[in-house]
């Protein structure tokens, strides 16, 4: 939701029923190829090997993927699976408190990084281990268009906040959803990339209090013409 994990498209096969049970079950081949995507990403594999890696024929990995980008589809899917969930829980918990429910996503995103390996694993997939070459060149384009419609739902949520007078009226919330999408995607990054430099799941909820308190207090994101 708010650093750009939204699924670039999700493609079914079969009838809704028999897809909806492939993808519940244990044997779905995403389940067991994630890990073993982040050992050689995702064009150095052929599909005899994510087969193998996934328990599963190479005929099942074909009926559930057309190709290997909608193989990654699919794992952005699975990336945000679950953050729909938590804002609807974290409304009902801070009613009427926006800002308590982005603060808490916010601190919920970089932990779960820090905590769960599957996430862990995913992260690693999309930031260290995916080339956009070869047939994977059709979905940099759709993660350029998301990243836009990512600004747009991090403005519109820091919109919510104002409404609710927890942020500044004069907030320039364009500046402010790039540099969230920024913040939050680097710490991540960077933190997969040398895990030992600092604890993520520790210091998460200082770094989202310091960026929150940077929309709270730093002119230069104000918008000087609502001052005038």
């Amino acid at each position: 939701m708010y650093v750009n994990l939204t699924p670039v498209n999700s493609r079914t096969y079969g009838t809704k029923n028999q897809t909806r049970s492939a993808r519940n079950a244990p044997t779905h081949p995403r389940c067991g190829s994630t890990s073993f995507l982040t050992a050689g990403g995702i064009i150095h594999l052929g599909w005899a090997r994510l087969a193998k890696a996934a328990g599963v024929t190479r005929g099942a990995i074909y009926w559930h993927f057309k190709d290997k980008s909608d193989l990654f589809s699919e794992i952005w899917e699975l990336s945000e699976s679950n953050i729909g969930e938590l804002e609807l829980e974290y409304q009902a918990k801070f009613p009427g408190d926006p800002l308590s429910v982005l603060r808490e996503i916010l601190i919920h995103v970089l932990e779960s990084t820090g905590t769960e390996e599957r996430r862990r694993l995913l992260m690693e997939i999309i930031f260290h281990k995916c080339e956009f070459v070869g047939e994977m060149a059709v979905v940099q384009q759709a993660q350029r268009n998301l990243c836009l419609e990512s600004y747009d739902r991090i403005e519109q949520t820091l919109k919510h906040c104002i409404e609710a007078k927890m942020l500044p009226a004069d907030l320039m919330t364009r500046r402010a959803a790039i540099i969230m999408r920024g913040y939050i995607s680097g710490l991540m990054e960077n933190w997969l990339f040398a895990p030992q430099s600092f604890d993520l799941k520790k210091e998460a909820r200082d770094y989202v209090a310091i960026l929150l308190e940077m929309y709270l207090l730093c002119p230069t994101l104000r918008n000087p013409a609502t001052n005038e």
